[in-house]
């Protein structure tokens, strides 16, 4: 016969009282302007270093794209 033990929680997860005290004293999570940053500025900042990102990924394929047809056409 084996014996059936509880499965151990991990490190931090707490039980019903660390739960309790989660919910009573963090409250309900808020996600209002979580993507967005704090201000106009962070926010402006934040949509141009996204349009670099992406501007340096399209360099990126495109320069991948025209080695791969440079290999295609010289052989």
């Amino acid at each position: 016969m084996s014996e059936d033990k509880p499965t151990p929680k991990a490190p931090g997860e707490g039980g019903r009282l660390m739960a309790l005290a989660f919910r009573r004293f963090a409250g309900p999570p808020e996600v209002q302007g979580a993507v967005q940053g704090g201000s106009n500025q962070a926010r402006e900042a934040w949509k141009q270093d996204l349009e670099r990102r992406k501007q340096w990924s399209r360099e990126q394929r495109e320069r991948k794209r025209a080695e791969r047809e440079a290999r295609r056409d010289g052989h």
